[in-house]
């Protein structure tokens, strides 16, 4: 080492001392305010309710409410074969048939998605509840291992899985909750049984007849059906205990027939024409409208 390098090594230990010492002189005068570089913010609670879509429609209360929930989202595709995606046909079904609902006037539309996100189960039926809706449509595209499956197919609620959403609701907030707009009493468990019943009973009818009202125009416009009843099962998007609903199996993905009309837009269209005539029927018997 150079005789230089080792006397500007020397001189530099003093001036960061002198450096470090300015520093900390510094950093001791400034107020616990100024050192306090932390944001912070409150996380949402993972029990938060979800926030609700906008309602397209009449801006009329009284108009029925129809909440069109597309399946999956996000990172959950659903099931697919190659490039189309269950998520996919469900969202472009939907944006189809709240369009042709709301061209055709008189009914409220919201849907629980209108982009490629993804929303938990038990939070799809929560926001038809919370909107007030007086029809919940749930839309999927099926997948099935065996061959030659294929055609649409509607499920409505089981009795075990209407029994299981009743339980539930039931013991959930010891009864502060609404069933078809009426606050149940805490006080009175007769009453609430008898009213938990009624709304049981009375969405399970409006769901039956929906159902069955969809498989037949589904069938008029020879779209192909899987089932020609609705079929009962104990799906957890379906269970608001107090508003009909029903799960839409729009066909098989992994069909080719099927897959051809799931990814046209022609097919899609006529999909959710089939769905928006039954839907329309169904208030028409049930409102008037």
């Amino acid at each position: 080492m150079s005789r230089s390098l080792r006397y500007a090594l020397l001189l530099s230990v003093p001036l960061s001392l002198a450096v470090a010492a300015i520093v900390l002189l510094r950093a001791g005068s400034l107020g616990a305010a100024d050192q306090d570089y932390v944001v912070r913010f409150d996380m949402p609670s993972a029990d938060a309710p979800v926030g609700l879509p906008r309602i397209d429609g009449p801006p009329d209360a009284s108009r029925p409410l129809v909440v069109i929930d597309p399946g999956h989202g996000g990172f959950d595709p659903g099931a697919g074969q190659g490039a189309l995606k269950e998520k996919t046909v469900a969202l472009q079904v939907a944006l189809a048939l709240r369009r042709q609902l709301l061209d055709a006037g008189g009914l409220r539309v919201a849907l629980t998605r209108d982009t490629d996100r993804f929303i938990a189960l038990s939070d799809r039926p929560d926001m038809a509840r919370r909107l007030g809706a007086d029809l919940f449509v749930s839309i999927h595209a099926d997948s099935a291992p065996e061959e030659g499956a294929r055609g649409a197919s509607v499920y409505i609620l089981s009795e075990k899985g209407s029994s299981e959403a009743a339980t539930r609701f039931a013991a959930r907030e010891n009864g502060a909750d609404l069933v078809n707009g009426v606050r149940l009493s805490p006080r009175n468990a007769g009453v609430n049984a008898i009213l938990l019943d009624l709304a049981q009973r009375g969405a399970q009818a409006g769901s039956a007849q929906a159902a069955s009202l969809m498989l037949r125009e589904l069938g008029d416009a020879k779209l192909g059906l899987h089932r020609e009843r609705p079929e009962a099962a104990a799906l957890a998007v379906l269970k608001a205990l107090d508003i009909p609903s029903l799960l839409f199996e729009t066909g098989y993905i992994n069909n080719p027939a099927d897959a051809q009309v799931l990814g046209s837009r022609q097919g899609q269209e006529a999909l959710a024409g089939a769905a928006a005539r039954a839907i329309r029927a169904y208030f028409a018997r049930t409102t008037g409208l």
